[in-house]
This record gives structure tokens, C-alpha cells and sequence, in this order.
């Protein structure tokens, strides 16, 4: 059977945004199915960036839609023209020196609002260590008694897209697993009121 372009690069995508079935992902890309489920555990592919089949023509959005309604169903590849070039992905993300203290509030934010997170998500939306997110977890971070949870969108650690992907990336991993979860709660990103000014002790005689 013929492959897909960079087959475990377009796995990776199939698993963030599809719901089709181990087996027919990994039909499809020629790989097997305990390797696309290490690719859904963040276990497998680490690092690649995943390739829409859509984009340069190897799947139609039929086809998929097709194969996620009928899980016996395998996908079959599109007649397609020349691949077109793929956009380069970015770099890490740069985090301010003056933010980088905010950190460790971020992350207590997100193991309480959406423990469903790997460590591995965590780290990379809020650019820190797995050792750093231990630490605040079982409290054994050297300023553990001054964190406090605080969005870190607020924070400016992360953007909303990139969170709000990370939450749907991971229930879609647990429910492939079988693991239920509670729904998601909506949460009202409200700022943080401003510290009051010092009123002036001399403007009632003016």
C-alpha cells in the first residue's frame, strides 16, 4: 500500500484532530497501532510537527469524515498533485525575565483547573521543567508557601489558542483510553483589579 508523505508526521496530526481509531491511523500511515498510541501518549514522535493530509491533497475531509462514522472502514488515499511546501514552525516561545517568576503560578493554575494536562503539555505552554511542575505539585518547590493558582493567559505565559488546544488534545486522549472525565468548566478570564491609588489627604479643601 502506498504511504502518505512524512507518514508519522501526518499520525500526528490524524490523532490531534481526528477521531478515527488507532488501527485505521496507523493502516493508513504504515505504522502499527501500539506506535500511533505512543504518538497519542506524547510517548512517540516527540517534537514532530504534525501535517494536515488535507492540505496537500493526500485526504479529503469526506474520506475522514467517512472512516470516523464506520471504525472497520480504512482510509484510502486521494489522487493528488505535487505537495505544497510546508510552512516552517516557529521556535520556542521567549519568556520575559520579568514573567519567568510568574511561572510556578501558572502552573498551579493549570494541575488545578485541568488536570487532565501531561506534564509534557504543561511544560511546553508554560516553557518549564517537568521537575519544576513536580515540585509545585507535591509542594516541594523552595517557594512553594508564596504560590498562588493565576491564569496564565492572564500572565501572558501562554495564549488562550494554545491552552484551549492543549484541554481538547488531551480529553481526546482519555477518551480513546476509556478514562471519564468531568465536563469542562468554563472559566471567566476576569483581569486582576489595579491596587488602589492613594488618595490625596489635602483635596477635600480644594
Amino acid at each position: 500500500m502506498v504511504q502518505p508523505l512524512m507518514p508519522k508526521a501526518t499520525a500526528v496530526w490524524l490523532v490531534e484532530n481526528t477521531t478515527l481509531s488507532f488501527e485505521q491511523i496507523a493502516d493508513f500511515c504504515g505504522l502499527h497501532p501500539l506506535e500511533v498510541q505512543g504518538i497519542a501518549d506524547e510517548e512517540v514522535a516527540i517534537g514532530i510537527q504534525g501535517i494536515d493530509p488535507t492540505s496537500n491533497h493526500q485526504l479529503t475531509h469526506e474520506e475522514i469524515e467517512r472512516c470516523q462514522g464506520d471504525p472497520k472502514a480504512r482510509l484510502k488515499l486521494a489522487k493528488r498533485e505535487l505537495p505544497q511546501p510546508q510552512k516552517r514552525t516557529k521556535g520556542p516561545r521567549y519568556t520575559p525575565v520579568a514573567k519567568r517568576q510568574d511561572k510556578p503560578d501558572g502552573v498551579a493554575w493549570l494541575l488545578r483547573h485541568h488536570p487532565e494536562l501531561k506534564d509534557s503539555q504543561v511544560s511546553r505552554l508554560i516553557g518549564t521543567t517537568k521537575n519544576t511542575i513536580q515540585a509545585v505539585r507535591d509542594r516541594s518547590h523552595w517557594n512553594s508557601q508564596n504560590i498562588r493558582p493565576r491564569d496564565p493567559v492572564l500572565l501572558g505565559l501562554c495564549n488562550q489558542g494554545d491552552l484551549n488546544a492543549a484541554v481538547v488534545k488531551a480529553r481526546r486522549a482519555a477518551e480513546r483510553a476509556g478514562i471519564t472525565l468531568p465536563a469542562p468548566v468554563e472559566i471567566e478570564h476576569t483581569p486582576e483589579p489595579e491596587p488602589e491609588t492613594e488618595k490625596d489627604p489635602y483635596s477635600l479643601f480644594r
